[in-house]
């Protein structure tokens, strides 16, 4: 088998390839080629991935804090919204792995070795951006000058946030759930796009997403993950039910302004595809012709 040349890609090359599959595949409730919000559009997602690169390819150099601050600074010079907060989050320490370890060997020593400078510097990234239904927190909150680590302030927001979740878990949703359900996909041949966004209501059948519990509540975020278990049970997307109950679903989270966006779960896709690049389980250059992506 010939090698993938995702091998050869920096890992802020490999971050901004995950953030254009991620935002092209048409993931329920989500901004995707032809749907937007009304704050955020399909372009202005295009534009934030093409300024990551750089501060993310220096992660391994200035740090995981640092990082995160200037890919956020450089998103902000180009998007008036918060697009792609999470995502540089989980891509940060990611993208700090050594090349020559795998992200699951590498990761726990990169989030391990945070300190209260990195925890400092994502506070003012989080405050840059500007994240929607971000609330207060009783102990190391954001608008606060922190006093312990980066992984000890995520682990603080781990229960209430997906994102820091991952910082608390060392990454097992998206080595455990997301990054399978997107290599079963593509072993059952499907194209990119159907394996990417059956991987998305995996993770959010089985992790409710915290976005929509802090804008919505709780029961509102389990009932979006219930609604995504029945869109995989009825047999999506081999079925007209199931394609229907997708569609439907859609609808449902862009209702009330798109408050239920599922945007803690996409973050969380974006860094499987990170990984997913990183390995060869999607492998570069993409094969040519319209159903390698989609059977539509």
């Amino acid at each position: 088998m010939t090698p993938s040349n995702a091998s050869s890609l920096s890992p802020g090359q490999l971050a901004q390839i995950a953030c254009l599959l991620e935002v092209s595949a048409r993931k329920p409730g989500n901004v995707y080629p032809g749907r937007g919000f009304v704050d955020a559009n399909f372009v202005d997602f295009l534009l934030s991935a093409s300024v990551i690169a750089a501060p993310l390819d220096r992660a391994r150099e200035i740090g995981v804090g640092a990082s995160i601050l200037e890919a956020v600074e450089a998103t902000c010079r180009v998007v008036a919204t918060n697009t792609n907060l999470g995502m540089i989050l989980l891509f940060a320490p990611l993208a700090a792995v050594p090349e020559d370890r795998s992200l699951q060997e590498g990761v726990p020593n990169v989030l391990e070795s945070t300190t209260i400078a990195d925890t400092r510097l994502v506070y003012r990234a989080i405050r840059h951006a500007r994240p929607g239904g971000l609330g207060s927190a009783p102990d190391q909150d954001v608008a606060d000058e922190p006093s312990v680590t980066l992984v000890e302030a995520m682990r603080l927001a781990a229960d209430r946030d997906l994102v820091a979740a991952q910082y608390a878990n060392q990454f097992a949703d998206m080595f455990d759930l997301a990054l399978p359900a997107l290599r079963a996909a593509l072993a059952e041949a499907r194209p990119l796009e159907t394996a990417i966004v059956s991987a998305y209501l995996t993770v959010l059948a089985n992790r409710p997403d915290s976005l929509i519990a802090r804008k919505r509540g709780n029961a509102e975020a389990r009932q979006a993950a219930q609604r995504a278990a029945e869109v995989l049970t009825a047999g999506w997307p081999d079925t007209p039910t199931g394609r229907s109950l997708c569609e439907t679903f859609d609808g449902w989270l862009r209702e009330e302004g798109h408050s239920r966006n599922p945007g803690a779960t996409a973050d969380l896709i974006a860094a499987a595809l990170f990984a997913a690049l990183r390995d060869g389980t999607i492998r570069l250059p993409r094969p040519a012709g319209a159903t390698a992506w989609s059977i539509d």
